[in-house]
């Protein structure tokens, strides 16, 4: 079941392009779940984190395609970006927030099933694990292979990922039962945990990320990580 929200402020326009996805839906054999809003603002206040595809207005009165989109992409970068616009001057500036590409309306059949049809040859969202989560800031949906590390802070953890951190009001303990199942992750202090594609190498007990970061290493977490290191660097030669 692929999640896709439709966000425009003209309902004829929302129940045609409908209408062809359910088309579109019944073609392939895929089953899709609709959700539509009437404006950027309307969509970012009942984000879901589960989205496949959004398929989004440029011109809309309150808050328009491009602002909205400004926010999902703080939110979740991975979450496929489909601009309907009918002004092309428009266009590159909505490549600016990760578009996959952009329509012209009226949106004709033939050429929303070839986006489509593009779109889902390459889409891995389903297969690729992530941690969604809301504080204070907002919401949030980190794909695994983006976090590049967790520490404790407080009584919650802060997640690093893509240039960016935000407070999981989770424990170290929950998160490592997240996290660590995984070969790419590894705790390697009480208080840390370390996405391994990102080492760049180990200095006596630190680790190096690939950003010149250091992150602690315990004594009596050090053999276990370094397990863990060796095997997956052994796994990807």
């Amino acid at each position: 079941m692929f999640k896709i929200a439709i966000c425009d402020d003209e309902d004829l326009f929302i129940d045609g392009l409908k209408e062809n996805l359910e088309r579109y839906a019944a073609e392939t054999g895929r089953e899709f779940c609709l959700f539509t809003y009437h404006d950027g603002s309307e969509l970012l206040q009942e984000y879901r984190a589960d989205y496949d595809l959004i398929f989004m207005d440029i011109k809309m009165e309150r808050l328009d395609g491009l602002k909205a989109a400004e926010e999902i992409r703080r939110m979740d970068s991975a979450v496929g970006l489909v601009f309907l616009t009918s002004l092309k001057q428009y266009v590159w500036k909505g490549y600016e927030y990760g578009a996959v590409n952009y329509l012209l309306k009226p949106v004709r059949y033939g050429v929303l099933k070839m986006e489509l049809d593009r779109f889902f040859g390459r889409y891995q969202g389903k297969d690729e694990p992530y941690l969604s989560f809301s504080n204070d800031t907002g919401k949030y949906k980190v794909l695994y292979k983006d976090l590049r590390y967790a520490e404790t802070q407080k009584r919650n953890v802060m997640l690093h990922f893509e240039g960016k951190e935000q407070v999981i009001y989770k424990n170290m303990k929950a998160i490592c039962a997240l996290l660590c199942p995984y070969p790419q992750f590894a705790q390697c202090h009480q208080s840390f945990i370390v996405n391994l594609s990102c080492v760049k190498g180990v200095e006596g007990l630190e680790v190096i990320l690939d950003t010149g970061e250091r992150i602690p290493i315990s004594q009596p977490k050090r053999k276990e990580f370094m397990t863990k290191l060796t095997d997956y660097w052994g796994d990807m030669l």
